[in-house]
């Protein structure tokens, strides 16, 4: 009779900790979203992008609305706001007008969802944008409403399916670089939780470019959006991502719809120059002490 060796049993190795545990609220981890979910790799673009910048964590706030993405506030070190539905933006702008007289380098990070940033809260993107406040949004797209069941959103592609669409959605989407940009944003990019080396530099551009500024992160989102759109798991979406995406660094937003079975033209779309909210208000201001 063959006798089966035993494995041998794994070497418990305590204290361990993650390589950027100055960023991240170890206590709190693991975190809590689903197997195959592009959050987790989202987040850790974030925390590459500060320890590249070499930001301390007291040097950057970070502001989250509600829904998956919103939960990210809660696993960062840094002072961090988990604000109401649709509310992140405001949020951020007054307290990046609170820090503009007493630390003006301090930086205000908006980390949230397309549920949240666009549809409750896209009336507030659209003017922090034209206003020109200087923030950077980060928003992570995953064509649905995860965390409460998979209902269609402002992006989900014409003709995907969700919980709220079993026969496909009927509605046309948001284009959200396109919207950014049309509103004033003067950098937006769009990159895929399969793009993490430059996605990281683009969050990197988009905290120290003075003014609104927007990333869009294409994410899977397996269990809900996923599997309802014959991508069940989270690597399905990755090849999906990696078969369709198309680097096209300042192609017309406009172009840049996303459709199913359709490419997705990743880049950045906009970085350009322009004053932003507080200069004008500087400006506006030593004028009048002058006269």
């Amino acid at each position: 009779m063959r006798k089966i060796k035993a494995k041998p049993t794994p070497e418990i190795v305590e204290n361990v900790h993650h390589p950027l545990e100055q960023y991240f609220r170890e206590e709190r981890l693991p975190h809590i979203w689903c197997p195959g979910c592009g959050l987790g790799t989202a987040m850790s673009c974030l925390a590459y992008a500060l320890e590249e910048l070499t930001l301390d964590v007291d040097d950057v706030s970070i502001v989250s609305g509600i829904g998956c993405t919103g939960r990210l506030a809660g696993y960062m070190r840094s002072d961090s706001y988990h604000t109401t539905h649709g509310r992140a933006i405001p949020f951020a702008t007054g307290l990046r007008i609170a820090l503009e007289m007493q630390k003006p380098d301090h930086k205000v990070v908006v980390f949230s969802g397309d549920g949240d940033l666009f549809a409750i809260g896209g009336n507030h993107f659209i003017h922090a944008a034209r206003r020109n406040v200087d923030l950077a949004v980060l928003c992570v797209n995953n064509f649905n409403y995860g965390m409460t069941g998979g209902q269609v959103g402002p992006t989900t592609p014409l003709g995907a399916r969700g919980t709220t669409a079993p026969y496909g959605s009927f509605e046309n989407p948001f284009n959200l670089v396109y919207l950014a940009a049309s509103s004033g944003a003067p950098y937006v990019a769009r990159w895929t939780t399969l793009h993490t080396r430059r996605l990281k530099q683009a969050i990197m551009e988009a905290i120290m470019k003075p003014g609104f500024t927007f990333v869009e992160i294409i994410s899977p989102c397996p269990v809900n959006y996923g599997r309802r759109n014959k991508m069940p798991t989270g690597l399905i979406e990755m090849r999906y991502y990696q078969n369709k995406s198309v680097i096209r660094n300042f192609a017309d937003p406009k172009d840049a719809d996303i459709k199913p079975e359709g490419e997705i033209i990743v880049g950045t779309f906009v970085d350009e120059d322009k004053p932003d909210y507080f200069d004008i208000y500087d400006d506006f201001v030593k004028q009048m002490i002058q006269e």
